[in-house]
């Protein structure tokens, strides 16, 4: 299928969030090791990425359970599978093999569940950052280079390119330098690979507070003006906030966007105890409304979200027109 003529016809289900699945698993320390990594030196328990190579039946497992509850498009396991994310459990040497691990995992999904449907790479933003000091007295100071983030990301491409993705999606982006890096990277490997499959690119940031700005200060439109000259399939926003918070930002940016517009906000704000209340049909009632406004084009779930989520939102926005790509003028000043 040409997704760019999918989307044309209807607005694409993006599935839900990986670790509420992975949790529900109850999984301890011994399953995240498997045998492969039983003596290694430092805890492994919270490094879900590495349940592609140690349990990659969950990871197909809930791949599957998103792709049969309307999901469009899936995830690949891979927000931390890079070496600068991979550092904090020193499986650096690990970051290709994770990647192409997870592009299996994802691609067996679809088998299994016999549906047309689109694995989409994903690239986190990365445990260090570009644009702030880890060190609030020293604010000059930055853990990592611009060319280390970049050699990280062309090192997670590659990987998610050999196992066989169909979209390159850099999401979660709270500093749009580290997703500079990325877009960058992305554009490295392509002029050295030549005659690699090229793959579209999705971006989606990050709107951290009711300031409307991400955590490195931007605006909105700072933001999409940052990124647009790398020509996405859409950007949009995850994360963060529930849907009612997101509203009016996702409303803003569907009016200056040239390309399509996604949406996966939370299953609302998390509660005193860290975790997401709100229930499926009310993301669901959040979404629909948004769709039926023109606001978007590509819509599902990011933190606390499950398959139930995915359900309601693929029943309530199925019959609704996506948001038409605006006819841009282009003007001599």
């Amino acid at each position: 299928m040409n997704i760019r003529k999918e989307l044309e016809k209807r607005i694409l289900i993006i599935d839900g969030a990986m670790g509420t699945m992975i949790q529900r698993h109850k999984l301890k320390e011994s399953d995240y090791r498997g045998d492969r990594f039983k003596d290694w030196p430092s805890d492994l328990k919270g490094n879900n990425d590495l349940l592609n190579i140690t349990q990659p039946h969950i990871i197909t497992g809930i791949h599957k359970e998103y792709l049969d509850a309307g999901a469009d498009i899936i995830e690949t396991n891979t927000f931390s599978s890079t070496s600068i994310a991979m550092a904090d459990y020193g499986m650096q040497s690990l970051a290709y093999e994770l990647n192409v691990a997870a592009a299996k995992c994802a691609k067996e999904a679809v088998r299994l569940s016999g549906k047309n449907a689109w694995i989409a790479g994903a690239f986190g933003p990365l445990n260090k950052t570009l644009s702030l000091s880890p060190d609030v007295n020293n604010p000059g100071f930055r853990a990592v280079t611009f060319d280390e983030v970049v050699a990280a990301y062309y090192e997670q491409v590659s990987g998610l390119i050999d196992g066989g993705v169909d979209i390159l999606l850099i999401e979660t982006i709270f500093d749009t330098l580290n997703a500079k890096g990325a877009i960058f990277a992305i554009k490295k490997y392509y002029r050295e690979n030549p005659d690699a499959p090229k793959k579209e690119i999705m971006i989606s940031g990050t709107i951290t507070d009711a300031s409307g700005r991400t955590l490195s200060g931007q605006t909105l439109e700072a933001f999409y003006t940052s990124i647009r000259h790398a020509r996405p399939l859409s950007v949009g926003l995850n994360c963060a906030l529930g849907a009612k918070e997101m509203r009016p930002h996702i409303e803003e940016l569907s009016q200056i966007s040239e390309c399509y517009v996604s949406a996966y906000p939370n299953a609302g704000l998390p509660n005193a105890m860290g975790e997401y209340d709100e229930h499926p049909e009310d993301t669901a009632h959040y979404l629909e409304e948004w769709a039926k406004e023109g606001f978007v084009n590509i819509v599902g779930g990011c933190c606390g979200t499950t398959p139930e989520h995915i359900r309601h939102i693929a029943e309530q926005v199925k019959d609704i027109r996506p948001r038409p790509l605006p006819i841009v003028e282009k003007e001599l000043a």
